[in-house]
């Protein structure tokens, strides 16, 4: 990057921008190499302010508030038999539904 890179403080250049604009393939006019160099100064000005307040002594947290799964006990109940589930189904093979082949593969 040019010495005015936001990496070295300054602000994003319309160049900077329209070199960008050529790697992602986008079609850019000028008006827009301008506003888009201002948008991008902002937002790496925001990353910047986050990289300053994020401290070593602070844990990474994906959450706010400290989350814990909370499962149901697994109990045996009662259930379908397999002829029962079997039992309403327009076509069985093997002690399992059968349905029509959708993906060309030969079994």
């Amino acid at each position: 990057m040019s010495p005015e890179s936001p990496s070295s403080g300054g602000a994003i250049t319309r160049d900077e921008v329209a070199h960008l604009a050529r790697l992602a393939r986008l079609a850019v006019t000028d008006d827009e190499l301008g506003v888009f160099a201002g948008q991008l100064d902002v937002i790496l000005g925001a990353v910047a302010r986050v990289g300053e307040v994020a401290a070593e002594d602070i844990p990474p947290t994906s959450h706010s508030v400290p989350l814990e799964n909370v499962f149901r006990p697994d109990e045996l109940r009662p259930s379908l038999t397999q002829e029962q589930a079997l039992s309403g189904a327009p076509a069985a093979e093997d002690g399992r539904f059968r349905v029509p082949q959708i993906l060309g593969e030969e079994q």
